[in-house]
C-alpha cells in the first residue's frame, strides 16, 4: 500500500470513532501489512522524518487497530508491533509538553501535553492479551495512536495556543510559525 493510502485533515473520517475487533481473521493481519506499507512508504518519502506508528482509522478502514515501530532510534529497522483493541488501562508519571507530528497532518508539528507514563492492554494478531507499561516517547506515541482511534487528532489538544505549532525547515528542524498568518485553520479543524 502506498502513502497516498493515508487520509489527510481535513478528512471528516479522521473524527470518527473506530470500531473494536471481534474476530480476528486474515483481513485483520492484511489490515495492519496494508498500514505497516504504508507507514513505511510515507516515511521513504522523507528524509528527515521516521513513521512512528499509526491507526488504521489514518488509511480510512474505522478498526481499532494501530501498528507501533519497534525500534524508533534506527530508522533501517523496520519493524513494527500490532495493536489490536487497544486502551490505557492506567495514566501514571507527570504531563509533559513535547513536538508531535502525524501522518495526518501534512507538515505541522505541535507541542502537546501527554502523560509520561501508561499502562497499555490490548490483543496482538493471534488474539493474546498484551499487557504493558510504556514510558516517554513510546507512552506518548501509544497515546496520540489510541486518541486516532477514538476520533482525536493531535492538534485538538493546542487548538488555543497561539505559539505551538511548527514545521520542518529544508535541514530538518523545526521552526515556529505564526498562528494567524501561518496555520491553517480551515484544513485543521473544518
Amino acid at each position: 500500500m502506498k502513502k497516498e493510502a493515508i487520509i489527510t485533515l481535513p478528512n471528516p473520517h479522521l473524527r470518527a470513532k473506530s470500531q473494536r475487533i471481534h474476530v480476528i481473521a486474515d483481513d485483520t493481519r492484511t489490515l495492519s501489512q496494508d498500514m505497516i506499507s504504508a507507514s513505511l512508504d510515507w516515511e521513504d518519502s522523507r528524509p528527515h522524518e521516521i513513521s512512528a506508528a499509526l491507526a488504521a482509522a489514518q488509511i480510512d478502514n474505522l478498526s481499532r487497530v494501530v501498528i507501533v515501530r519497534s525500534d524508533f532510534d534506527h530508522k533501517d529497522n523496520r519493524e513494527f508491533v500490532t495493536l489490536i483493541n487497544p486502551e490505557i488501562v492506567k495514566f501514571e508519571g507527570q504531563k509533559i509538553a513535547d513536538y508531535e507530528g502525524c501522518l495526518s497532518v501534512n507538515g505541522y508539528y505541535g507541542k502537546v501535553e501527554r502523560y509520561s507514563k501508561i499502562r497499555v492492554k490490548a490483543l496482538d494478531l493471534d488474539g493474546r492479551e498484551v499487557r504493558f507499561k510504556a514510558e516517554g516517547f513510546l507512552a506518548r506515541v501509544i497515546q496520540h495512536e489510541i486518541d486516532h482511534t477514538n476520533g482525536i487528532v493531535f492538534v485538538d489538544h493546542i487548538r488555543d495556543q497561539h505559539d505551538a505549532f511548527y514545521r520542518l525547515d529544508e535541514k530538518g528542524e523545526l521552526q515556529p510559525l505564526n498562528y494567524e498568518k501561518d496555520v491553517e485553520h480551515s484544513i485543521l479543524w473544518d
